[in-house]
C-alpha cells in the first residue's frame, strides 16, 4: 500500500473537493451508529477527527480509541479529541484490544487491496459486533464513477466487500450515497 501524504491544514477542503457526497456519507456513517449502544469505539482511520466528533455527537459518553498511519493527521486529531487515545498505526498492525461496543470507517479502507481488506475485516470482527464503513467503492457501471482514483485509492466493489465482511462473520446492508460511495451496516452473527 502507497501511503498519501495528507496535510492536515488543507486536508478537510481536499477531501471535500475530491469527494462528491463527503458530508452525506459522513452523516450517514454516524447516522448508522445511532441504534448502536457504544460506550467502547474503535476508528479506523481517524484522519484529523472528523468521523469521530460526528459520532459522538450521538454517543458523547463513549471512550475513542483511534489508529492513523499518518502522525501528522493524528497530531491534528488530537487536538480535536483531547480525551480519546489515538495512536500512529498502519492497518496491517495488530488492532488495539477489544472488545469494542463499535468500530468505524471513512474513508481509508480503499486505500487497501482486496487481500488487505479481507484481512481488516476479519480482524475487526475479532474486536466488535458492530462495524459501520462508508467508503469509495468500484460503481456497477463504470461510467458512473465520478471520484477521480489516485495510484494509492484501491477500491473494490460493493459485491466483493459485503462477501469479504460476511466470511468475517458480518451480517451486511449496504447503502449507497451515490454510485460510488456507500455505507456498510455490519452486526455480528
Amino acid at each position: 500500500m502507497v501511503e498519501a501524504d495528507w496535510n492536515p491544514d488543507t486536508y478537510a477542503d481536499q477531501v471535500a473537493a475530491e469527494i462528491p457526497g463527503y458530508d452525506e456519507l459522513q452523516d450517514a456513517v454516524a447516522e448508522a451508529t445511532e441504534r448502536v449502544p457504544a460506550r467502547t469505539i474503535l476508528e479506523l482511520g481517524t484522519g484529523t477527527g472528523e468521523t469521530a466528533l460526528r459520532v459522538l455527537a450521538l454517543h458523547p459518553d463513549a471512550f475513542w480509541t483511534g489508529i492513523d498511519a499518518s502522525a501528522p493527521m493524528v497530531t491534528r486529531a488530537r487536538e480535536r479529541l483531547p480525551h480519546a487515545d489515538l495512536r500512529v498505526a498502519p492497518f496491517s498492525d495488530p488492532l488495539p484490544p477489544g472488545p469494542f461496543d463499535l468500530a468505524v470507517s471513512v474513508l481509508a479502507v480503499h486505500h487497501l487491496d482486496g487481500d488487505a481488506k479481507r484481512d481488516l475485516f476479519t480482524r475487526v470482527a475479532q474486536v466488535t459486533d458492530a462495524f459501520v464503513l462508508g467508503d469509495v467503492v468500484v460503481p456497477d457501471r463504470p461510467e458512473d464513477a465520478v471520484i477521480e482514483l489516485d495510484s494509492y485509492d484501491l477500491p473494490s466493489s460493493m459485491a466483493d466487500q459485503v462477501t469479504w465482511l460476511e466470511a468475517a462473520g458480518f451480517d451486511v446492508s449496504v447503502t449507497p450515497i451515490r454510485a460510488d460511495l456507500a455505507v456498510f451496516r455490519c452486526r455480528k452473527r
